[in-house]
């Protein structure tokens, strides 16, 4: 079936007039007449009837009608793909990311995007959400991960949840499954050293009138989970940045709970290559 005669028969339909079409499609009254004359020829029915009052559908031209619309809609379909793909050719797409969501975010969806865009090279950087901002605003990448909000200088998108939880050392006395906030108190904890978690953590504490004790501040998750399994005190930490969790530890739940969302970030100001666009699309 020939495109072009499929919308010149959708001119015809939408003008209601042969010539009204030829005006819309800025060709002449004969090419459109040869157009429908040609499509029926191929169908081997009549789509229109003609008329002193115009061109109206024959009820088999609005069956007809319905599914050549879905050809066009295909074909434009098809068209965007191609030439996005076109666009990506020899492109490269510049991600950074806190190390949790390095870890456990990226992989798949890297994978995910490299499967459908083979061509299109990604570099992934891992810092702090700090040095994830300062390389967005220095033009070093091109997409950041980060904990959600951002300040406006950025559009962000969340593309995942992440709940705080608490790590306890292994006990011999049983450790309930909900936990109160009597029952944490008993606990001095391991924090991250000036970390956006550790703000998070304090605040919401604070939020429910509670104290929060200290035994250590350290830098790197892996360390405190390790201590956590030491029994030198107990986490609060996002899973992901927990994980992989020993067994010797201890999982539970806040008394409330407590999440962060993880977002993409892109420079609001910035001119993005379609390369961008496209990975934004699959981590959403």
């Amino acid at each position: 079936m020939n495109l072009f005669h499929v919308r010149v028969l959708m001119a015809v339909v939408a003008k209601g007039s042969f010539s009204e079409a030829a005006l819309d499609l800025n060709i002449s009254q004969s090419s459109v007449s040869r157009a429908i004359a040609s499509l029926e020829n191929e169908l081997g029915i009549p789509l229109l009837c003609r008329g002193r009052f115009g061109a109206h559908l024959t009820p088999i031209g609005e069956k007809v009608l319905g599914h050549a619309q879905k050809i066009l809609e295909l074909r434009e379909t098809i068209d965007h793909e191609v030439n996005l793909e076109k666009g990506l050719q020899g492109s490269k797409v510049r991600v950074a990311s806190f190390r949790s969501a390095a870890t456990h975010i990226l992989p798949p969806k890297v994978a995910e995007f490299r499967s459908r865009f083979p061509n299109v090279e990604v570099k992934i950087t891992e810092t702090d959400p700090v040095g994830v901002e300062q390389a967005l605003r220095t033009g070093q990448v091109d997409i950041g991960l980060v904990p959600l909000p951002r300040s406006e200088e950025f559009d962000t998108w969340e593309i995942a949840r992440d709940e705080y939880v608490v790590l306890l050392p292994n006990s011999k006395q049983p450790i309930p499954q909900n936990l109160t906030w009597e029952e944490l108190s008993a606990h001095a904890f391991i924090l991250y050293n000036y970390a956006e978690c550790t703000s998070a953590v304090r605040e919401h504490w604070a939020r429910w009138g509670q104290t929060l004790k200290i035994a250590y501040e350290i830098k790197e998750d892996s360390t405190i989970v390790s201590m956590v399994a030491q029994g030198l005190g107990a986490a609060i930490l996002p899973r992901l940045a927990a994980l992989p969790i020993p067994k010797s530890v201890k999982v539970r739940s806040l008394p409330v709970p407590l999440e962060r969302a993880i977002g993409a970030a892109i420079l609001s100001n910035g001119l993005h290559p379609p390369a961008v666009f496209a990975f934004l699309d699959v981590l959403r």
